[in-house]
């Protein structure tokens, strides 16, 4: 019998009409096509501080503690992560540090094994985010997700979106529902 899968999907911007979050939407939508219950989430949204043991210590910051929570409930990521100067975005990688924290009875890093992820990127430049999306996967990969080899680098993103939130290039749109179809299609299997 089919699983559904539990998809988790966002972008790794803060900016409001963030390219990143458009496209993490757009994945979105795909995921929900190939069968998987979606949960779309922007990062604006949840506030964090930056990543600190002394804060750490007065307790997790609640907006931490629902982002763990959303990870848990998830069997998989749907992330497009940006590009800011051939790496990481902070808001991201900040993200990922609260995530990762230990509770007390839980798993070292529980948020995140066992989990399969599926990497999206888009930037106005000619590689499309590609250079921050070998740092993405190396860290991810690092704590136990399982990382597809499919991804998107989306270029020239200032015109890649027509006003239906579609792209315009029907090869980059179909590019983006295989990684979607396939974060299910594994998703599903391993929850199974």
């Amino acid at each position: 019998m089919p699983v559904t899968p539990r998809v988790l999907a966002f972008g790794g911007s803060l900016r409001r009409g963030s390219f990143n979050q458009q496209l993490a939407r757009l994945g979105a939508e795909c995921a929900r096509k190939a069968g998987a219950e979606v949960t779309l989430i922007a990062l604006r949204e949840l506030p964090l501080p930056v990543f600190d043991e002394d804060l750490e210590k007065e307790g997790l910051p609640p907006n931490a503690l629902q982002l763990k929570q959303l990870f848990a409930a998830h069997d998989a990521l749907l992330i497009s992560a940006p590009e800011y100067n051939s790496s990481i975005s902070a808001a991201l990688k900040n993200a990922i540090d609260w995530v990762s924290r230990p509770e007390p009875g839980k798993p070292p890093l529980y948020c995140f094994t066992g989990k399969v992820c599926g990497l999206l990127s888009a930037s106005p430049g000619a590689l499309g985010g590609l250079r921050g999306l070998f740092t993405v996967r190396s860290i991810l990969s690092n704590i136990g997700v399982l990382v597809l080899p499919e991804q998107v680098a989306l270029m020239r993103a200032k015109e890649a979106f027509g006003p239906d939130g579609q792209l315009v290039d029907e090869k980059q749109q179909a590019a983006v529902q295989k990684v979607a179809a396939r974060l299910v299609e594994v998703a599903g299997k391993l929850r199974a």
